[in-house]
């Protein structure tokens, strides 16, 4: 078991460094953080106790509790509260995470404190933030898939919107989406000859490629226009890459799923460098889902209904009229 939790706290350590998250192992460098945390045992002796990270960006606490075991995220109480007993806190993630947050929220100065309750691993995981003010009160917030949302550039749209609930500056109007859309089918026809019924299969082709960039297997950069393999069979690579991440089953499900997507490493012209591009047009249709579509979506709960919309209007687009 020790071993599977040095492999989980490695992971979380990954996470944090993508995220551009510097935050403390077993401690903290910060006097008063630290000085609290030496009555921070999670089994109530008043003795030193810590969290696996912790450290502050802006005016924000982060800590994050982990577990190798999924089946040790959270333990509920009877009421359906996140149980306080020993037993829950040294033994779960989110109930330890919330126990150091609400200690570190009464013994310091700092009035708005988010944990993390970690557990699983890079393939089966769960992450599970939760805010805590200065009043002790905590709220659970959904599940997210990183700590992109809680870097300096990120963490104040997070709070405004996901915690106090409110718009923020970053939200994209529908008139921005329709805009995306109308720009992205326009360059299809354009550069890409494609057929009507294969636009929207170009599209979600490589958003479903640019998921794989979250596990390292696949990114806009690597489409340089080789002939050898090709930027259409990088993507259809990624893809598959994805289909198999998502268990489609039977086999002869995602085979069919898959083949749907093979003209995209079959179709030459797609393939090739566009001289008034400078490169092949599937990576410049990669870089503008990736920068106007896929870097948009910074929050889980509103990723589905923003892809939804946009994946929407560009369908009006590819709906049979040729005229459009």
């Amino acid at each position: 078991m020790a071993k599977r939790e040095v492999k989980t706290d490695l992971w979380v350590y990954d996470l944090l460094k993508q995220a551009n998250i510097h935050l403390d192992p077993q401690g903290s460098s910060i006097k008063e953080i630290d000085t609290a945390l030496k009555t921070a045992s999670k089994k109530g002796t008043g003795k030193v106790g810590f969290p696996e990270y912790v450290g502050v960006v802006k005016d924000y606490l982060l800590v994050i509790e982990d577990k190798a075991d999924l089946a040790k995220h959270i333990k509920l109480d009877d009421k359906g509260n996140i149980s306080a007993e020993t037993a829950a806190i040294t033994d779960y993630a989110v109930n330890g995470a919330v126990f150091y947050g609400k200690h570190l929220a009464e013994n310091t100065s700092y009035k708005k404190v988010i944990v993390f309750g970690v557990s699983g691993d890079e393939k089966k995981h769960k992450i599970t933030p939760v805010y805590i003010d200065e009043t002790e009160f905590y709220r659970e917030l959904l599940e997210v898939e990183s700590f992109i949302s809680f870097n300096e550039d990120n963490i104040d749209e997070y709070y405004i919107r996901e915690i106090l609930k409110e718009n923020t500056d970053y939200e994209k109007e529908t008139a921005e989406i329709l805009k995306d859309a109308s720009v992205l089918h326009e360059d299809l026809r354009n550069y890409g000859n494609l057929l009507d019924t294969e636009k929207p299969l170009i599209v979600s082709g490589i958003l479903l490629a640019l998921r794989e960039s979250e596990y390292k297997n696949f990114s806009v950069n690597d489409l340089t226009g080789d002939s050898v393999k090709t930027d259409g069979q990088k993507i259809y690579d990624a893809i598959n890459a994805n289909l198999q991440r998502a268990n489609v089953s039977p086999e002869v499900k995602k085979d069919k799923i898959l083949s749907q997507f093979a003209f995209i490493k079959d179709t030459v012209k797609l393939n090739e460098v566009e001289p008034k591009l400078k490169k092949t047009p599937l990576k410049h249709f990669a870089e503008y889902l990736n920068d106007k579509i896929y870097k948009s979506i910074r929050y889980i709960s509103s990723a589905e209904d923003y892809i939804g919309r946009f994946y929407g209007e560009f369908m009006s687009y590819s709906g049979g009229d040729g005229d459009r």
